[in-house]
């Protein structure tokens, strides 16, 4: 074999190294992205379920009757989903903006001038992400008042409430753990007793306050 063709072999084989290294760089990245996507609709969830079920049980504290408890639970869906939504549009507008101006900076070369747009195509949608928290927020609000909605005697209600809102919160600390690599029980059970916090200091002092007259 020439040395002609050695160089050629060579090139070649550099090239096709380059590519493979490339394409892999791309699908770590899109993989990248994908989880952590993935990760905001799970914790936007486990603040749905948890805000949500918290309300219930601090308002169940104080009122007996299903309606109130479920009426609270529906505002609290409604409400943190909406401020969710708005939080999350201003926020990645904000990163949105950011982005397209430092585009603009760079662009230095007529051939990054022509691939602008397709650049810019690549930014984060921010309605797509408000819509997204929105609806991963809906979703855990959902739980609790599924678990509330067709049991009408009261300390039954409190205790379906706590078991189903007490599986979600594992469900969901597990699903976290697996997109972030750690340990699995590790995760669930603090995201299991952070939630029992949250409801007990939720249901404790909205008692507290009820009794004191305020």
């Amino acid at each position: 074999m020439s040395t002609l063709e050695i160089e050629s072999q060579s090139s070649n084989n550099n090239i096709e190294a380059a590519t493979e290294n490339e394409e892999h760089e791309i699908e770590v990245f899109d993989y990248a992205k994908r989880a952590q996507w993935l990760r905001a609709a799970v914790l936007g969830a486990n603040d749905g379920l948890l805000s949500t079920a918290s309300l219930m049980m601090g308002v169940g504290a104080v009122r007996k009757d299903s309606k109130t408890m479920i009426l609270t639970g529906v505002a609290g869906l409604v409400a943190g989903a909406c401020s969710m939504a708005i939080g999350e549009l201003v926020s990645v507008y904000s990163q949105y903006d950011i982005e397209l101006s430092q585009m603009k900076r760079e662009k230095m070369t007529k051939h990054f001038a022509d691939d602008l747009e397709t650049k810019k195509k690549s930014l984060p949608n921010p309605w797509q992400a408000a819509g997204a928290s929105a609806i991963a927020f809906a979703i855990g609000a959902v739980i609790p008042l599924l678990g509330a909605v067709f049991i009408r005697e009261y300390m039954l209600r409190l205790v379906v409430v706590l078991v189903v809102v007490s599986l979600a919160l594992i469900g969901f600390g597990a699903v976290g753990a697996l997109l972030g690599g750690v340990p699995m029980l590790k995760s669930s059970s603090r995201v299991l007793l952070g939630g029992w916090l949250a409801m007990g200091i939720t249901f404790g002092l909205t008692k507290l306050v009820a009794r004191s007259g305020l």
